[in-house]
């Protein structure tokens, strides 16, 4: 059985997507708060390194949609 291997870094992996393909769309955080519904300070405190913050399936999804992105393109590292 092939070994698995698991990125322990995901969450930064996916802040580091979401700020990338947001700023590839010219969509500042405050609006892509608005469009998935959110708080502007949540949307920074997902995409801040500083910050351990988890988000859900959810908003995970949300922002996907609204960046246009597949979700596999937010994991890709």
């Amino acid at each position: 059985m092939q070994e698995l291997k698991f990125n322990p870094n995901i969450y930064d992996t996916i802040r580091r997507n979401i700020k990338k393909y947001r700023k590839q769309n010219k969509i500042t955080s405050a609006e892509l708060a608005e469009m998935v519904d959110l708080s502007h300070d949540f949307i920074r405190q997902i995409e801040s390194e500083k910050t351990a913050y988890n988000f859900s399936v959810d908003t995970f999804y949300k922002i996907s949609v609204a960046l246009d992105v597949k979700l596999d393109d937010l994991i890709q590292e």
